[in-house]
């Protein structure tokens, strides 16, 4: 059960007389948000679930209606299933069971979380031992210990010791950060929030009205025997102290408001960066912090039990002595029998100390062997780690084997020792003094000496700390990473043989990458035919695809990256080797591919085939091909001028006048029909243009219409030596169409073509698409796009939109990428809905005859996109209706 991020149990439910009778783990209040109730926090959740009469009554507690509005109110706060914004109770726990014993908090990191985010909670952890007794200890064999986890509440703790076994503190997505962390360790150590103190109505005022609906339950405020404030005033500086619009309607509304102080100041709350003064004191109150003294007795010498130790001096203003003095020294080194743990150079993080030695024992359980890894490395550079350094030997003492003797600033492999002991020694002199290092040590067994290898199917291999499964030559890991199933790809030195994708003919499995090395004899040249092709994508290949390279390496000459549904042509190397690659994402799996090969000689390598251009090699025989703009002559072997004409479906590219960069000849007439992702315009823009000057442009010129045939609106009609302005088709065909005389010439033209989202559609009863960009299918969407469709209708009708697929980035509020519609000519029109997520939403039909479809994309995570089929119906009736 949790109350905002804290966990509470069966003991907290009885004392603050909390009804369980209503089970809530369907997540009444539907999905919330979750705050950190830090500083310009505040919760986004406005999505309500159908539990109304509960909302009500915290309502009517929220506005008043109600006058008790303590924890005591018998709510039922059973909110399994949060999401990760959420939050509730600086003030101390007032049960003295919840306090460890000691100060004492034994912990244990999971093993989900980085390196970094381990050495942030560490950080965090010595930040409350630097300023209070509270000791963090990596736990041995306590039965009570916390956990640091990722659990479905986000961040959430429970307030104390719980006892009887471990306790979560949940560190989720997006509080991963350094005032969060301390933030959820003091309610580990035993604070509520401070603003649910008993006294908080004298501190601060509480704006109801400005709470999200259905929040107001984090505002509640504790009875005087939950809690103990330990004598100390209201901290409006805590660190457990929520911000002025924390769960705000609007970020510039405030939930709670400081009172003014004497100088009529509001003081600022819900800091997340450090202890305040105040937590500080209450936490040494609550522990009692041990080792306080006084009078004229010398006390015994004093040692810490971990590598953090915290003096304080107070005297009062009307007496004054002598004082003390006292010598202090970090002692490092010793004898370690655990099975696993840390260890560290004197000081770590910060820089060691000079003129320290320091010589651990390391002992883990017999029949094992000791692991060392290290997660950081920086000691004084010397080529024979003269100065500082750290030494590794393989035994027990300094006689035994050396493993080695390190320095400088990389980490050293991984080590293992050969029985269960291992020595190590630290040593630093009296000049520079880096920031040491930190190493992982645990105890290190063979699981392929088992009698079942670790479920390896064929092959066993130890590794340091676990161990990898292994396959015969032609066989590879199964998907369990044990088993071994036979494997794709291989050496292939026939003259010519099939290849055909994984399981064919069925669909080949996810997350595949299967390389065919073909090697033919000397002077043959390897040739591919594909008889079925059909993979994942069309043109961009980014997901599932073939590539096929003439050589055995990935720096070889690529002839193509293949995939989608077309055959690809007849492949052919250029020497006597060939690299045949496929790969396969884990998402959608197709038929996939039979290729034949052949292996040839080269008949080409000798006089060019007699070939005028160039000259192909072909099973058996060869084919001679001419370059761009010439075709094969009558006889095979010539080429003469060619007829220009071009069909362009590609998003972007170049296009050019005939014989480009050199003059155009004469007599010319060429066209290029473009065509483009429906919902997308079509962009010409010029990088060069040189074409005979004429004030009409009545010789040579080129012609842009707006559509797909010369029939279509012209664009523009264009000549001279000025680099036009781009062009702008208004739909996703343009046709463009280059002639020229019998007389001047000149060098012609270049230009590029790409797309433009958005625009003006003309809707008919025939249904029509819209894509939300250019390469959709192929490649998912861009960011930072803001594009807007303006369809339009006749007069009298009125649309229907329907998503035939919609794949968005999601977020609760579709405040990231989004889809929203406008019943009207703009965003001042009535709302049809925004969307993301997941899943085609339900149809759509408009009041009007106008929609307006805005596409919105930040600049991080981006997805497949959407297809929408649109079409103008009739007007039935004047109602909103959704099927």
């Amino acid at each position: 059960v949790f109350w905002g991020d804290i966990a509470l149990d069966d003991e907290d439910l009885n004392v603050f007389q909390i009804d369980r009778t209503i089970d809530l783990t369907q997540n009444p209040f539907g999905r919330f948000g979750h705050t950190t109730g830090g500083f310009g926090d505040h919760g986004m959740s406005k999505k309500r679930g159908p539990l109304y009469q509960l909302i009500d009554r915290i309502r009517r507690i929220g506005s008043g209606l109600e006058q008790n509005n303590t924890v005591k109110e018998k709510l039922p706060l059973k909110f399994s299933g949060q999401s990760e914004k959420n939050r509730v109770p600086r003030a101390a726990t007032s049960r003295t069971e919840r306090v460890w014993p000691g100060g004492v908090i034994p912990y244990v990191i999971g093993g989900n979380f980085t390196g970094s985010q381990r050495a942030m909670f560490k950080q965090a952890m010595r930040h409350w031992e630097k300023h209070t007794c509270v000791t963090f200890i990596e736990r041995g064999d306590e039965e009570s210990y916390i956990v640091f986890t990722y659990r479905p509440c986000g961040c959430c703790s429970y307030v104390g010791r719980r006892g009887n076994g471990p306790q979560a503190i949940s560190i989720g997505k997006n509080c991963d950060k350094f005032g969060i962390v301390v933030h959820e360790l003091g309610h580990v150590i035993g604070f509520w929030h401070e603003h649910t103190r008993p006294d908080r109505d004298n501190h601060v005022t509480i704006i109801r009205e400005n709470i999200q609906p259905g929040q107001e339950y984090n505002f509640l405020k504790m009875e005087p025997g939950e809690v103990n404030s330990l004598g100390e005033s209201y901290d409006f500086d805590s660190i457990m102290h929520y911000a002025r619009n924390t769960f705000s309607r609007g970020m510039f509304l405030d939930t709670i408001l400081p009172s003014r102080d004497d100088n009529g100041i509001r003081p600022a709350i819900g800091q997340r960066t450090r202890l305040s003064k105040g937590d500080i004191a209450q936490a040494r109150k609550l522990y009692r912090c041990p080792g306080r003294f006084c009078g004229d007795k010398l006390p015994e010498v004093l040692s810490s039990t971990e590598s953090r130790m915290w003096i304080e001096f107070r005297s009062s203003s009307n007496w004054v002595g002598k004082g003390f003095a006292a010598v202090y020294e970090a002692i490092c080194g010793g004898e370690i029998h655990k099975n696993e743990g840390q260890i560290q150079s004197p000081n770590y993080p910060d820089d060691y100390k000079p003129m320290k030695e320091c010589v651990w024992r390391i002992a883990v359980s017999e029949d094992c062997s000791v692991g060392l890894t290290f997660q950081a490395f920086e000691i004084e550079r010397h080529d024979n780690c003269a100065y500082d350094y750290l030494e590794v030997r393989d035994g027990t003492n300094e006689s035994s084997p050396l493993i080695g003797r390190f320095c400088g600033y990389d980490k050293p492999e991984d080590i293992r020792s050969t029985s269960n002991t291992l020595w190590m020694k630290f040593v630093s002199d009296g000049t520079v003094n880096k920031a040491g290092f930190a190493a992982n040590f645990f105890k290190e067994e063979d699981e392929c000496a088992k009698p079942d290898r670790g479920g390896c199917e064929q092959h066993c291999l130890n590794t340091l700390g676990s161990y990898q499964c292994s396959c015969e030559p032609g066989y590879e890991l199964g998907p369990d990473r044990r088993t071994c199933e036979a494997a794709c790809g291989g050496l292939l030195t026939k003259l010519n043989g099939t290849i055909t994708t994984p399981g064919w003919p069925k669909e080949y499995p996810p997350n595949k990458h299967c390389v065919w090395q073909v090697v033919a004899p000397t002077q043959y040249k390897i040739s591919v035919k594909f008889e079925f092709f059909e993979l994942e994508g069309n043109e961009v290949c980014k997901y599932d695809y073939v590539e096929i390279w003439s050589g055995l390496s990935s720096e070889s000459k690529l002839h193509g990256k293949y995939c989608g549904a077309e055959v690809p042509e007849v492949i052919t190397s250029q020497f006597n080797n060939m690299r045949i690659e496929f790969k396969s994402d884990n998402t959608v799996s197709k038929k996939g591919f039979k290729a034949h090969f052949f292996s040839d000689k080269d008949e080409c390598s000798k006089d060019n085939g007699g070939c005028q251009h160039e000259c192909v090699n072909t099973m058996g025989s060869y084919l001679c091909q001419c370059r761009n703009g010439f075709v094969l002559h009558e006889n095979k072997h010539d080429c003469k001028e060619a007829e220009c004409e071009q069909k362009i479906h590609s998003p972007s590219g170049f296009i050019t006048s005939p014989n480009w960069p050199d003059k155009y000849p004469s007599r010319k007439e060429c066209t290029w029909e473009i065509s483009a992702t429906p919902g997308h315009r079509i962009k010409l823009a010029f990088t060069e243009f040189e074409i005979e000057q004429h004030q009409e442009c009545a010789y040579d010129h080129l012609e842009v219409f707006d559509g797909e045939t010369e029939k279509s609106p012209v664009l523009g009609r264009l000549c001279g030596n000025k680099i036009p302005e781009p062009l702008v088709a208004t739909g996703n065909n343009m046709f463009i169409r280059f002639v020229s005389d019998a007389s001047v010439q000149r060098k012609g033209f270049q230009a590029t073509h790409s797309t433009e989202c958005g625009g003006r559609l003309k809707v008919e009863s025939k249904p029509r698409d819209l894509y939300s960009h250019a390469q959709f299918g192929d490649n998912n969407y861009p960011g930072q796009v803001d594009c807007e469709w303006l369809l339009v209708s006749e007069r009298g009708s009125r649309l229907e939109l329907s998503f035939q697929i919609f794949e968005v980035e999601e977020e609760a509020d579709c405040g990231y990428d989004y889809v929203e519609l406008f019943d009207g000519l703009d965003s001042t029109a009535v709302g049809l809905g925004r969307f993301c997520g997941s899943g085609p939403p339900e149809e759509i039909y408009s009041i009007g005859d106008t929609v307006l479809i805005h596409f919105h994309t930040d600049d991080t995570i981006s997805k497949k996109g959407f297809h929408i089929r649109y079409k103008s119906i009739r007007y039935p009736d004047s109602t909103h209706t959704k099927k």
